[in-house]
């Protein structure tokens, strides 16, 4: 081990034994300590007193949920603090008092930082619940608040601010990191809060939902923008400094990221047209079909009938055709074709047909009623198509098409008319060979 080290260590070690033999033949000491001692019986009487009238105040009925009894809920979360706050705070009164005695107060001092220490202790444990803020308080506030009441946290401020290291031309002290670290950790959360806060708002106002998209992408950029900026002041980087980054990431967009910046774009125009918007079902000319069930800025997800999901660029929306048979509402027609003997009385069909498939409950008579037409004269029978308005999609012609064809069916049996099916005549000429 190297010989300063060690010496560094003895004489961190010799002061440390000086400091406690003057703590234990000074009578200030002692008087310091029975005031830390005094101090924290008194606030432990103190607390078992407030507590139960703070909670008896403040806590709101359980069936009251108003703005005032959320407030009144969160204050009363913070109650675990009560004990280490009220002996910090009869700590700082004994200390002014053995001050003007004795002119001294390292011990009541001391005193004062460990509670504090105990009350971020307290906020990391039992205060806070949300899963990354306690990692933060568990890792980084109670060890800051241990170095704080041992009263050594401006010596490792102090070394961390002296030690460099450089990227390219900027230099960075650990300090400037550690610190990026834990508030830009602290800011980014922050942001996915606020977003999320700002999201639910705008799904709750009334307006197109491709504006109210567009609106929350909006703030999105805008929420993380802000804290990008403020996270680049915090380390001490100058924003000057990245007009050459910026400068960079211009030029990969032109060139490299050309599809991922025309994609962005086509998703922003979607967006503002509303021409196709979540919960609309589409049809693209590459054949992908599906319910939009998310819009990004780079993609559009389709969700099929089968469960499967499409991921679709967005710029597929703008530069080919897109079948929505969402947009102008959610009727749509759709048609089965059947086909019936050449010996049928084909004047019958229609009636019979329009008759059967108006039963079922979901075709409907607005904004027209079942329609049967001839379609054409076929090599093995009549060919007929029956069109109809429904509430939906037909789900690959799955959904409608098939309860109708099965009420096809039953009304030609009901009234005796024969479905063809392929029928071929074969001459041999010359006759049959001889046995």
């Amino acid at each position: 081990m190297d010989s300063d080290l060690v010496e560094t260590i003895r004489g961190y070690g010799m002061q440390g034994v000086d400091l406690a033999k003057d703590w234990l033949l000074s009578p200030a000491a002692w008087s310091q300590f029975a005031i830390l001692i005094a101090a924290y019986i008194l606030a432990i009487i103190a607390n078992r007193i407030l507590s139960p009238r703070i909670t008896g105040f403040l806590a709101p009925p359980a069936d009251n949920h108003s703005l005032l009894s959320k407030a009144r809920r969160f204050i009363l979360i913070f109650l675990p603090l009560l004990l280490p706050l009220l002996a910090y705070g009869f700590t700082a009164l004994g200390e002014q008092v053995t001050r003007s005695l004795f002119g001294s107060g390292a011990v009541i001092a001391f005193g004062k930082r460990v509670f504090l220490f105990l009350a971020a202790r307290a906020l990391a444990r039992h205060i806070i619940t949300d899963p990354f803020l306690r990692i933060l308080a568990k890792y980084v506030l109670v060890p800051l608040a241990a170095l704080y009441a041992l009263g050594v946290l401006d010596q490792v401020v102090e070394a961390l601010g002296a030690a460099q290291v450089g990227v390219g031309n900027i230099q960075f002290s650990l300090l400037a990191i550690a610190r990026g670290l834990i508030f830009g950790s602290l800011l980014f959360w922050f942001g996915q809060w606020s977003n999320t806060q700002s999201s639910t708002y705008i799904e709750q106002q009334p307006m197109r939902p491709a504006i109210r998209q567009l609106i929350i992408k909006a703030a999105e950029f805008t929420i993380f923008g802000i804290a990008f900026i403020l996270l680049m002041n915090i380390m001490g980087v100058p924003l000057g400094s990245l007009a050459v980054l910026g400068g960079a990431i211009g030029v990969g967009l032109g060139f490299g990221l050309q599809k991922i910046a025309s994609n962005f774009i086509s998703g922003v125009i979607l967006l503002i047209e509303g021409q196709a918007t979540v919960g609309d079902y589409v049809e693209l000319d590459g054949g992908e079909a599906g319910t939009i069930i998310k819009m990004t800025a780079r993609a559009t997800i389709l969700e099929t009938y089968d469960g499967r999901w499409i991921v679709v660029p967005n710029e597929d929306f703008i530069t080919t055709r897109v079948v929505n048979y969402s947009d102008s509402g959610s009727a749509n027609r759709y048609e089965v074709e059947f086909s019936v003997s050449y010996d049928t009385d084909i004047n019958k069909i229609p009636e019979i047909i329009i008759a059967a498939v108006s039963t079922h409950p979901e075709v409907l008579q607005d904004p027209e009623g079942p329609d049967c037409e001839l379609k054409g004269f076929g090599d093995s029978g009549i060919n007929f198509g029956v069109e109809f308005w429904v509430n939906g999609i037909d789900d690959g012609k799955n959904k409608y098409a098939s309860d109708v064809l099965f009420l096809v069916w039953n009304a030609l049996k009901d009234n005796d008319i024969e479905i063809p099916y392929p029928q071929r005549v074969v001459e041999i000429k010359g006759g049959l060979p001889a046995s």
